[in-house]
């Protein structure tokens, strides 16, 4: 069994999130009445609304800590 590391970790936390703003963007879509594929548009929108970057530099700086690269 492969053990796994902080890269694994982070890259798990930043799937996590976009799926959980694209599942929630989903669901308030069709809350709103919109059509699957404006449901989908709402979905694409708020993966591209996340803050990759806030997310990318709390990841980094915990593999920092760790000592890798």
């Amino acid at each position: 069994m492969q053990r796994r590391t902080e890269l694994d970790e982070f890259a798990e936390r930043i799937r996590d999130t976009l799926l959980a703003a694209a599942l929630q963007a989903y669901e308030d879509a069709g809350v709103q009445g919109l059509c699957a594929e404006g449901r989908w548009e709402a979905a694409v929108g708020a993966v591209r609304a996340v803050d990759v970057g806030s997310l990318a530099s709390a990841g980094s700086s915990r593999v920092d800590m760790a000592g890798n690269e």
